[in-house]
Order: structure tokens, then sequence, then C-alpha cells
């Protein structure tokens, strides 16, 4: 999660705390290194930041209600069975995923300092092109059958779905080329940020209807860890993204807003496409595991909660990690509302 742009506040104090709160808004502002276009991320202002993020949990929940209670679609991710080996499958199955996540980063890294910045566009390009069509077409297919289940049988009913699958077949593909097309030659904002947050809430969506309870706890904790290492320390690969892509900041500059006496500016803010997906699983698996809306809904809280407490570090940061304090609030307030009902219970 990282900022740029300026800010500016006029608001006139008038307690301790506001006029603490106007010398912050009085502090020379230093706008964030520039993020190229094609980085995976949205830019929203700092005071919209809830509305994508709600955005990405409200359509993958309807996604993830239409695929588990409507159409009564159940997979069981991962590479060892819950229901065989228990919690430990989930833990096994959050280490290999996380292992993944870790290497792949890695080697990006060393492909990004071999053929240059640039060879991202391609990397990010092809995995979002192929994410859109593939969970397009699986929720498309879900959609589908629940049309086609609703009316009544009739002669050549066959023959018209498969008319009707194989042209939302061609048009999926026709659709996610020419999005990628505008992704990656526009520097429109509503572009990049309709499909980054598409691709979010789609993998979220299935990820949450995916992934059993224990393996689905143990891949948000790993991925919140590897997302602090990722994004805090100097050789982590989304921190070395960054500094390759912007440059590294001047050290006199960091050196004043880590002594408070200058600050980032943080009117604009850029949410990675990692934080969508992974607060969307988070909600999509609350809803599918305890089919209790008021449980997503406080779920829902804590993670926009989590995130607002994030962005108020990003005055001192030049990037910070989103997931985290976002995650393990939101898997707090999940687990321990959903243990409260089920004692009422």
């Amino acid at each position: 999660m990282t900022s740029n742009l300026n800010e500016k506040d006029e608001n006139v104090p008038h307690s301790s705390d506001e006029a603490s709160e106007q010398g912050d808004s009085e502090k020379e502002k230093v706008e964030k290194d520039f993020i190229p276009h094609f980085f995976p991320t949205i830019t929203v202002n700092r005071n919209l930041y809830p509305i994508p993020i709600l955005i990405a949990i409200i359509c993958a929940g309807i996604l993830t209600y239409l695929t588990d209670a409507v159409a009564g679609v159940q997979i069981e991710g991962g590479y060892f069975s819950e229901a065989e080996y228990g919690a430990t499958a989930g833990l096994l199955n959050g280490l290999i995923f996380t292992v993944v996540a870790v290497a792949s980063a890695f080697v990006i890294i060393f492909i990004v300092k071999r053929k240059g910045i640039n060879v991202l566009k391609y990397i990010f390009g092809l995995s979002i092109g192929f994410l859109i069509i593939l969970q397009s077409l699986f929720f498309g297919e879900i959609i589908l059958y629940l049309i086609f289940v609703s009316i009544q049988p009739f002669e050549n009913i066959q023959v018209i779905y498969n008319i009707v699958y194989y042209s939302m077949l061609v048009g999926i593909i026709v659709i996610s080329i020419f999005m990628m097309y505008k992704y990656f030659s526009t520097e429109s904002l509503i572009i990049k940020n309709s499909v980054v947050l598409y691709v979010g809430l789609l993998t979220g969506a299935l990820l949450g209807i995916m992934m059993p309870l224990w393996t689905t706890i143990a891949i948000l904790i790993g991925i919140s860890l590897w997302d602090i290492f990722a994004v805090l320390y100097k050789k982590g690969p989304i921190k070395q993204m960054i500094d390759l892509a912007s440059g590294i900041s001047d050290e006199e500059i960091e050196e004043k807003i880590k002594s408070g006496e200058i600050d980032y500016d943080t009117s604009k803010l850029e949410l990675g496409i990692g934080d969508l997906v992974f607060y969307s699983m988070l909600t999509s698996a609350s809803l599918i595991l305890t089919g209790n809306l008021i449980i997503v809904l406080l779920t829902t809280l804590a993670i926009v909660i989590g995130t607002g407490i994030t962005i108020q570090g990003l005055k001192r940061n030049k990037i910070l990690p989103g997931l985290p304090i976002s995650i393990f609030l939101g898997l707090g307030t999940f687990l321990i509302s959903w243990a409260v009902l089920v004692y009422l219970l």
C-alpha cells in the first residue's frame, strides 16, 4: 500500500488534539515516488479508500453465495484434504501456498534485475489476462447454469445452452483481450482500477469458495507475515520492485520524515491487488463457513478499520504492507464472533 500527490487541510483547531492535527496538516508534504501505471494497484482518494474494498467484498460475496448456496457447487482446494487430515492438512496447504508465493516473488525480482523493470508489464499482463479468462469462465458457467435451471425444460434446450455457452466463451476471451489492451495502452485510472478490482474480487471469491477453514486461516496468516517481510525488509521483493521502478528516495528527506519534520503526502493511495484478493477471500470464506451475514459485516468492518490504521502509517513510510493489520483484525473478529454465535446457539 502506497500513496502520492499532495494534501491540504483547512480545519481550524478547537482543542489540543485538533491543534496537533492542524500542526500535522501544516507540515511540508513530500510526494511519494512515481509508481508505473502497469503495476496492479488501485489509485483512490484517501477519504474514499473503503469504496473499492467494499465493492470487492460485496461482489465476491454475491458470487460466493450464488456458487455455494444456490448452485451447490463445492470445491475443496489445497494439496491435502482437511476432511482426512484436519488442521494438519490446512497448515501444510497454507505453507505450500506461501512458499509458492515467496518463490514466485524472488523469481520475478531475479528476472527484473536482468531484463529491466518493464518486463513486469508482460508478467502482470499475462497473469491478469489468464486470471480474467479462467475465472470469468468459471463464474459465467455458474450464472449460466442457474439461468437454465430456472427455465422449464423444452425441446432443443441443450442446443440453445451450447450456443449460449460457446458465445459466452468467445465473448469472455474477446473482452479479456480488449481489457488487457486498454490496461497497457492507456493511462486511464478508471480502466486500470476497474481491471484490478475485477480480477481481485474474482480471485478472492474463488479462493473463499475453494479453501476450507484451516487452509484459509493458514494462508491468510502465512501471506500476511510474508507481506511484512516483502514490503518492509530492504531485500524484500515488493520493496525492491518499488525501489527499482521509482528510484530510491533522497536519504536526507527520509531522515526528516522519520524525525517528524515533514510527512509523506497521503491524499492519494495505491491499494495492491493482493489486498483486495485476501480481504474478499476472508469475507467470502466467513460467509460460506458461518452463513451468517452479521459475522460477515463485522469481519468487513474490522478489515476496513485495519486498512485505515495502516493508512495512518503512510505519512512516515513510503510503502507499508496492506495485509497484516487488516487481516489479523478481520480474522480475529471472524473467529471470535463465530465462536460467540456457536455458544449462543
